[in-house]
């Protein structure tokens, strides 16, 4: 029987990475499995995997991995339980969880939650709710709890770590400081040989136990990483040295001294790198913990502090002044402003009133809202926007396979140049000892290590900068190619517009005022929904105007509206309308207000016209900016839309745009993205991520340009939160910004093993010196992505 194949995403973490060769190694393995695309992030320490349904499944997946000499750490999970009644509810679910594959369950019938340690590839969060669901109960996630946990799980590592690392420091300081003695002239050993190995060995075994574990693991599984240079080299000068103090050879030197401090430095190298990597991803971080931790819920007619988790859709939630919001919602009752900074990178407060959406963690100054939920744990903006970050933290650019592809040869290439400068130190100079002294400054001078961070820190850091000013990367891919756009398309209506009509002049004739004439126009109007009529409508209200009554109201489909108000005939419609009831209309007025790309409403009675009311989408007043900014950086922008010439070259005029296209149907606009690229240039999109869906497919970087639950985050590679054109060149911005870094982390990775490999073949690097060179090397590399936190917006 055939079982119709479907592809799924899983993300697994791994512990036991040194270099990038590990990662490759890893990613090479699981490429092998039929049906698997597998990509390993070195820098956040995860693998993202495709695989096939059928042809390969998680379990598989994972037992790949540790074969390969890696672990995959089990996850912590905290589902938030619904409907238990008593402990007898508690042992069933707990009962049920356990009988999963993989699942360690404890329920905690007051707290109303289930603690799990799953272990990864075994069963997932969506069989464990699926589980409970059956069993009778309801359950979700605590996301932010898991979070949380592997931060505390992390965190205890590296404390470990440093433990260990001043435990070694301190059985090595007194070896270096004999050789810093020896340095300054003095050829006399402070400590016996038998005391220096004493304390070189639980430095070289215990502490360096990693290093042969890393090793064999790596040559187990077929390749090599750093490991198997640092536990080449250290064990080559450590047992030297063991076999001259053994055999009392006192006309040899040792270098316990060598083998010790490089095995500190390098340790202290892998802390400062861990520490420094961290900090790659703190703006996930700053953007989960705005989020509050409990609100304040409508149950039962009483008002109820919660924790935010147990908050369902449709329920009523209040937000008092300078609290932030908990959930996404809608305004139900109150008037405020809100800070959305975080959302969309814009500094000033947005007018909120009923029926305006509201967004989980942005500020409510200083009204008082009642809002009902509609997005709740993994639904809100705020989630959607970590979990877009964290894709592209996850992804890979292809200016990284560079890097890739040297990883992978690194290491055995290293350990060649090592084996060809012992035999021709040895053979040509005759002495064995400096000989090996400088094999083992080219095995702990060169680091893949500073390679395989150079990509994705900076990436790390780029999309999590650029999520805090309201920028979305989907993938590192798109990133890399923002900064190589030549033409920049953009969408007129919504993007380069307001995206609504609007009234933009009115023009009373004969002697009647303004505001009889809007007054007029919106009596007409008033309970059409048609968007010219909601123009009128919404200007009449923003001048405090007023409405009459009106009798035998009749409407020409298209074409205009015929009533009595006060006992006389008025029509409102197109100036065409007008002159069919007889009316004679201005010619000249008219056409002086098409021209600027508006349409025209006349409004008039049998003895005359009273006056015309001019409507256009406005553009937005950073749009002209927004264009500027992009023709400095030398893009052509493109204007298309499916408005008529004369509005289409009224607004490309008052933009600032030179070439567009005009009367495109949608299921057009994408021909006209082809077109551009059949030129043999890099095209961009910028549309609202709805209708012009297939163009922004089309093109070779996508942006939909919107805000809130309304981002169009599936049909674009870059989702602009502000629905400001500005933000398109703050992407662009970001993009050379951040490949700018990559490639000054790759100049650094490759001019330091060029430069460093050949000074320690040639006999001018001490192996200590190399090894505290490579211990800094990486830290060096990721510091450098750091520097990315600085960039900013224009605005």
């Amino acid at each position: 029987m055939h079982f119709p194949i479907s592809s799924k995403r899983i993300e697994l973490p791994i512990e036991g990475m040194t270099c990038s060769a590990c990662a490759n190694r890893i990613e090479k393995s699981l490429n092998k499995l039929p049906g698997v695309k597998a990509a390993v992030n070195f820098a956040s320490e995860k693998v993202q995997i495709d695989y096939e349904v059928g042809e390969a499944n998680p379990a598989n997946l994972v037992e790949t991995i540790k074969k390969t000499g890696y672990s995959v750490p089990n996850q912590r999970i905290e589902l938030a339980l619904e409907g238990m009644t008593c402990s007898a509810c508690a042992a069933r679910i707990e009962k049920v969880l356990n009988k999963k594959p993989g699942v360690e369950a404890t329920v905690n019938f007051a707290a109303e939650k289930a603690s799990i340690m799953l272990s990864p590839g075994t069963s997932t969060i969506a069989d464990l709710i699926s589980s409970v669901k059956k069993s009778g109960y309801d359950a979700h996630e605590l996301a932010e709890v898991s979070r949380e946990d592997e931060k505390a799980r992390r965190q205890n590592v590296y404390q470990k770590e440093v433990r260990l690392f001043w435990i070694s420091a301190a059985f090595t300081l007194p070896l270096v400081l004999q050789m810093g003695a020896m340095f300054s002239g003095s050829h006399e050993e402070w400590l016996p040989r038998w005391l220096q190995m004493v304390l070189a060995t639980p430095v070289q075994f215990w502490v360096g136990k990693r290093f042969y574990m890393g090793a064999w693991n790596a040559l187990r599984g077929g390749s090599a990483n750093m490991d198997v240079l640092v536990a080449l080299g250290t064990s080559m000068a450590y047992f030297f040295s063991a076999v001259v103090t053994l055999f009392g050879l006192t006309e040899l030197h040792v270098y316990f001294e060598a083998s010790a401090a490089i095995i500190t430095l390098i340790l202290m190298g892998k802390l400062l790198e861990a520490r420094a990597k961290g900090k790659t991803s703190t703006a996930i971080e700053q953007l989960l913990k705005l989020q509050p931790k409990t609100a304040r819920v409508e149950r039962d007619g009483e008002i109820i502090e919660v924790e935010v988790s147990s908050i369902h859709i449709g329920e009523v939630f209040i937000v008092r002044p300078g609290e932030r919001i908990p959930v996404d919602g809608d305004i139900i009752e109150g008037h405020s402003s809100v800070d959305e900074s975080m959302l969309t990178g814009e500094s000033l407060p947005v007018t909120k009133e009923v029926g305006k959406k509201v967004f989980a963690a942005t500020q409510n100054n200083q009204g008082m809202l009642r809002c009902k939920a509609t997005g709740v744990g993994s639904h809100t903006a705020l989630a959607e926007i970590v979990r877009l970050v964290e894709e592209a933290q996850g992804s890979k650019a292809p200016i990284q396979r560079l890097a890739d592809t040297i990883s992978g040869i690194f290491v055995p290439v290293v350990v060649a140049i090592s084996v060809i400068t012992f035999g021709l130190w040895w053979g040509i100079g005759g002495s064995f000892t400096v000989a090996l002294v400088n094999a083992v400054a080219v095995l702990v001078i060169a680091c893949p290590c500073a390679l395989g961070l150079a990509t994705p820190t900076a990436i790390m850091v780029g999309t999590g900068r650029g999520a805090q000013s309201g920028v979305l990367v989907k993938n590192a891919a798109a990133l890399e190619r923002a900064e190589k756009i030549q033409i920049l398309v953009v969408d007129k209506t919504g993007t380069l517009t307001e995206g609504k009509p609007s009234v933009t002049d009115v023009v009373p004739v004969n002697g009647h005022s303004e505001q009889i004439l809007l007054n007029m126009a919106a009596t007409l109007e008033q309970g059409s929904e048609h968007p010219l009529a909601q123009a009128i409508l919404n200007h009449n209200k923003e001048q405090s105007g007023s409405t009459s009554a009106i009798l035998n109201f009749s409407a020409v489909a298209g074409k205009g509206i015929q009533a009595e108000i006060e006992g006389e005939i008025v029509w409102l419609g197109s100036p065409r309308f007008l002159i069919e009831q007889g009316v004679v209309i201005d010619d000249k007025q008219i056409a002086q207000l098409t021209t600027q790309g508006k349409t025209v409403i006349g409004i008039a009675k049998p003895n005359g016209v009273i006056g015309y009311i001019a409507i256009a989408d406005k553009i937005r007043t950073t749009s002209t900016n927004a264009i500027s900014r992009l023709k400095n950086m030398g893009i052509e922008v493109v204007m298309i839309t499916g408005d008529n010439q004369a509005t289409a070259k009224a607004i490309a005029q008052q933009a600032g745009i030179d070439t567009f296209f005009a009367e495109v149907l949608p299921q057009h606009k994408a021909e006209s993205i082809n077109k551009l690229r059949e030129q043999g240039k890099i095209v961009g999109m910028v549309g609202d991520g709805i209708n012009d869906a297939p163009a922004l497919a089309a093109s070779d970087v996508s942006f939909a340009i919107g805000s809130g639950s309304d981002i169009a985050i599936e049909a674009a590679d870059v989702t602009l939160m502000r629905s400001d054109l500005n933000s398109v060149a703050d992407a662009i911005s970001l993009s050379k910004a951040t490949l700018g870094k990559i490639r000054q982390n790759l100049f650094f990775a490759f001019i330091y093993n060029i430069l460093g490999i050949p000074l320690a073949a040639f006999g001018m690097l001490n192996p200590v010196i190399a090894g505290a060179a490579m211990a800094m090397s990486s830290v060096s590399v990721v510091s450098n992505s750091l520097l990315l936190k600085r960039w900013k917006t224009a605005n």
